[in-house]
């Protein structure tokens, strides 16, 4: 390899790690492969530097550093490679960020609050090396039940349980509902969440995996009466697997960050529940990553591409033939203050999905509802980037966990006063 072409292979490298801090481009055709690379930049930077590591000192060998060119490339490597240290540094420092989101909706001293469920003793936790693969281990050792019908529409209305094999049998522990993304066309219940997923069946929650109706086949708002129907699968039958239909919350990334918002946001809905309205769809809470909480745009805060997209293949009818349903369709159009806890998450560098549009909603949240907002906002965190375990993710997987213990310690601890309240009624003489 002769040295101009290294030079222009470290250029590459080094736009690959500028791209990691900032994203080159937020619309057009370009902005998947500016999340994809900056996905890989500032989730895996060590790795990252890894790998260019070994294919420099191969190049080097064959002589391509003695030229200028190739020395200029060499320190253009050197550059790019402490940016990508720069990255990792910033993904370790996720959890002081997180940390400062719950202190500041929770309250400082919310971790004791915290209640776990009830689970045999996990043990020390694996070493850091093992945590890298703790989703595929996750998938293997807690999904038990896989394919679960819960609708009439095939595989799009199937769904997987994630729980331990030693859960207690009374039926109590708490469920998480899992909505996957994938911009209402595309994903599946099989790839996404799994360290979260993974981590909390390890300590004692119930998670439940969801496919839904999918565009450009289906049209909204199938999407969410699924996610609707598939929560009332839940309360009705999540008991048989140890779980606790009384404790839902939902969780979700990207247009499942969507529509883990709007289910939380519209309870009982019937205008989503066509042949189930009398349904309970009600949850405990919502844990929305990187959502798309608005359709219309209403703040400016939106993708410009994201209209197009909806227009075309998910509402097939443009946002002037059917204003209504375009802002029925958005999580802001839904804030009411009785929402339950939410606990937003994005990330500053996110290429698909503008950071203004989180810190917008979660603004608009706290001024009307009466429950929990916790907003956390990640620097240099990429759209997905708790999709699969690194530094950031572990921070994220944590965070979220401690959020829940809350929301599920203040449900013990109300579901306990009611219990002894309907004790002292039926005593002669209560009160």
């Amino acid at each position: 390899m002769k040295g101009k072409t290294y030079f222009a292979l470290a250029t590459l490298g080094a736009l690959h790690t500028a791209n990691g801090y900032r994203p080159l481009f937020t619309r057009g055709r370009g902005t998947v492969a500016s999340f994809s690379f900056g996905l890989v930049a500032s989730e895996l930077p060590l790795p990252t530097i890894a790998t260019q590591a070994a294919a420099t000192a191969l190049v080097a060998r064959r002589g391509a550093l003695r030229s200028p060119a190739g020395k200029l490339g060499a320190v253009v490597t050197a550059a790019s490679w402490a940016g990508l240290v720069g990255l990792h540094l910033e993904a370790r420092r996720a959890g002081d960020h997180l940390e400062d989101a719950l202190v500041e909706g929770l309250g400082a001293d919310y971790r004791e609050r915290i209640v776990e469920p009830k689970r045999p003793e996990a043990g020390e936790p694996p070493p850091r090396f093992q945590r890298a693969f703790r989703s595929l281990r996750g998938r293997r050792r807690y999904r038990t039940t896989k394919d679960v019908p819960y609708g009439e529409f095939g595989m799009r209305n199937q769904l997987d349980i994630w729980r331990r094999a030693d859960l207690p049998s009374d039926g109590k522990a708490p469920v998480l509902i899992q909505i996957h993304g994938g911009a209402w066309v595309m994903g599946s219940k099989d790839a996404q969440a799994l360290p979260l997923m993974s981590h909390l069946a390890e300590r004692g929650w119930v998670c439940v995996a969801i496919n839904y109706r999918l565009s450009p086949r289906s049209t909204w708002p199938d999407h969410i009466v699924d996610v609707k129907r598939a929560i009332a699968w839940v309360k009705d039958h999540i008991a048989e697997y140890g779980g606790d239909p009384d404790f839902v919350v939902l969780t979700g990334g990207s247009a499942g960050g969507h529509l883990s918002a709007l289910a939380a946001l519209t309870p009982n809905d019937p205008g989503y529940q066509p042949g189930f309205e009398e349904a309970d769809t009600a949850v405990q809470g919502a844990v929305p990553f990187y959502g798309v909480y608005d359709w219309i745009n209403r703040d400016g805060t939106g993708s410009a591409d994201l209209r197009v997209l909806l227009e075309k293949r998910v509402f097939k009818a443009s946002l002037d033939e059917d204003p209504e349903t375009w802002d029925k369709a958005s999580p802001m159009s839904r804030i009411r203050p009785d929402a339950p806890p939410i606990f937003l998450l994005h990330g500053t560098s996110d290429a698909l999905v503008p950071v203004a549009q989180a810190r917008s909603f979660a603004n608009m949240l706290r001024a009307v509802s009466t429950s929990t907002v916790a907003y956390a906002e990640l620097p240099l965190a990429e759209h997905a980037f708790e999709a699969f375990d690194s530094v950031r993710s572990d921070h994220a997987v944590a965070a979220v966990e401690r959020f829940l213990g809350v929301l599920y310690g203040d449900h013990l601890a109300q579901a306990s006063t009611t219990d002894e309240e309907a004790e002292l009624e039926a005593v002669p003489g209560g009160p």
